[in-house]
């Protein structure tokens, strides 16, 4: 599988609604670039590149491409980097694009300085506005060494609008870390109305990856204080009482929530680091009382304690 990629990943979503400016785009891009600086990643290691929606649709607009080719061609687009240039015109050109707006557009897409782009598409466009109300910001935020424009940037989901922006890293070893963008338009697709909103989704799996490279990746062993388990299925509403009493004394309590072997529990208790491992059994129940091993390497250190 490809590194940085994986079948189950955790994933950190960030949206503003409700906000139509860049300054909701420049403010999440602050959020993740303030995560970086916590996590000791400097704009020597990570970079955003960012662009916007709107270059295309001007592009495609001058010569009369159906809106709805928009999305296809923006699916295309986002292969930029991964298909050869030939590849790429010979996809652009199945979906009805012209070959005259095909290398305008292949034209924008290399530019990679806003003068430039003003140079083409003129400076009373949205995309141009917007993108240097965006580059304006970074520099009030204290973050312009870590973005640059680059016009390939679409991001292939169709549901964008306006800017978008992935965040990579410079060694060019990674996937895209993190991406997002605005989608004033997603909301009415699941019937609800249009509302301005932009965000971005950050997955762990190639943030892991440049940590581990930067030797950047903590030690974070679990710190579990209790496991709590029933002895017998009957006693899981006990072991439940147990495992609440304990977190109401501001413990932190793993409960086991199925019948599971005694050897399985031993093996949970020692792979989660817990202090300690509570067993709750019919006898000692009945006596208000359960067992409880506070060194784990030994199967038979059990002592009663009083919990109710």
């Amino acid at each position: 599988m490809t590194r940085g990629r994986r079948r189950e990943h955790y994933q950190w979503n960030m949206d503003i609604i409700g906000v139509p400016e860049v300054t909701a785009e420049a403010e999440l891009i602050s959020a993740i670039i303030t995560f970086f600086k916590q996590l000791g990643i400097t704009a020597s290691d990570v970079g955003f590149k960012i662009s916007s929606r709107k270059l295309l649709q001007a592009v495609l607009s001058r010569y009369s491409i159906p809106e709805a080719l928009f999305g296809k061609v923006c699916i295309i687009i986002d292969k930029i980097e991964k298909l050869p240039l030939a590849e790429i015109k010979k996809e652009l050109e199945s979906v009805g694009v012209l070959e005259e707006a095909i290398e305008q557009l292949l034209q924008v897409l290399s530019i990679k300085s806003l003068t430039e782009l003003e140079e083409i598409l003129g400076d009373s466009g949205e995309a141009v506005a917007d993108l240097k109300q965006l580059f304006s910001l970074a520099d009030k935020f204290g973050y312009s060494e870590w973005i640059q424009f680059d016009a390939s940037i679409v991001r292939g989901l169709a549901y964008y609008t306006g800017i978008v922006f992935e965040g990579f890293d410079r060694g060019g070893k990674l996937r895209a870390i993190c991406g997002g963008g605005r989608y004033d338009r997603l909301l009415s697709t699941f019937g609800g109305d249009d509302i301005p909103a932009c965000g971005f989704g950050f997955g762990d799996a190639v943030i892991i990856e440049l940590l581990k490279e930067k030797g950047l990746l903590p030690e974070l062993g679990l710190q579990i204080e209790n496991i709590v388990c029933a002895l017998d299925p009957g006693l899981q509403g006990a072991a439940a009482t147990v495992a609440t009493i304990l977190r109401e004394k501001g413990q932190s309590v793993d409960l086991v929530l199925e019948s599971k072997p005694l050897k399985w529990v031993f093996k949970r208790a020692s792979r989660i680091n817990a202090n300690r491992l509570i067993l709750v059994g019919v006898s000692e129940w009945q006596r208000g009382m359960t067992a409880k091993s506070d060194t784990l390497q030994n199967h038979e250190g059990f002592h009663s304690f009083t919990v109710i």
